[in-house]
């Protein structure tokens, strides 16, 4: 329920600044479009199963904002300098991740980073298949396979440690699946 309310006063923002003025009638308008959002437009119930590590998670934040910096360099240098393009490929990085939402992060967090972008994932066997500028030398192809690596050690660390590991049984999620196609 709590998630709604959010979600309500979220989409009722973003129609508030669309607008650009704070008005009663703009704040009513935008609750009213957020009500028929989310009423009409129902978000799937995507199962959480893990928990949440504060700590883990302002680490995860922390690497993927010097990742971020340090690519952005790297872009930039490959953009400027003189000399042949840089050798880019489709790269297949493994994740042991057992939620879809982290996974699903994971790629999120991929695409953010200059330079890469996930173009594809195998769901089933949790494979996703990165493109990836400057792959020219072994030292960079290491340090994609490496970084890929630490992401997901960062990503369980911070959302899915097997002591915290609650999966919903599959009969509960095959009755979900089930509620969901009869609406």
């Amino acid at each position: 329920m709590l998630l709604r309310l959010w979600i309500l006063c979220w989409l009722t923002l973003v129609w508030v600044l669309l607008w650009g003025d704070v008005s009663a009638a703009n704040v009513i308008a935008g609750l009213v479009l957020a009500l028929v959002i989310t009423l009409l437009l129902p978000l799937p119930v995507v199962p959480v199963e893990g928990k949440l590590h504060p700590l883990s998670l302002l680490r995860l934040i922390l690497q993927m904002a010097y990742w971020l910096l340090v690519s952005s360099i790297q872009l930039a240098w490959l953009a400027i300098r003189p000399g042949p393009l840089p050798v880019s490929a489709v790269l297949a990085a493994r994740f042991n991740l057992k939620s879809d939402l982290v996974l699903a992060l994971a790629v999120n967090l991929i695409n953010l980073t200059p330079g890469t972008i996930g173009i594809e994932i195998d769901q089933n066997r949790r494979i996703v298949y990165v493109h990836v500028i400057n792959v020219g030398s072994e030292r960079a192809l290491r340090n994609f396979y490496r970084q890929m690596k630490q992401l997901e050690q960062l990503l369980i660390a911070a959302f899915e440690r097997d002591e915290d590991w609650r999966p919903a049984p599959e009969k509960e999620i095959s009755n979900q699946r089930g509620a969901e196609a009869e609406a």
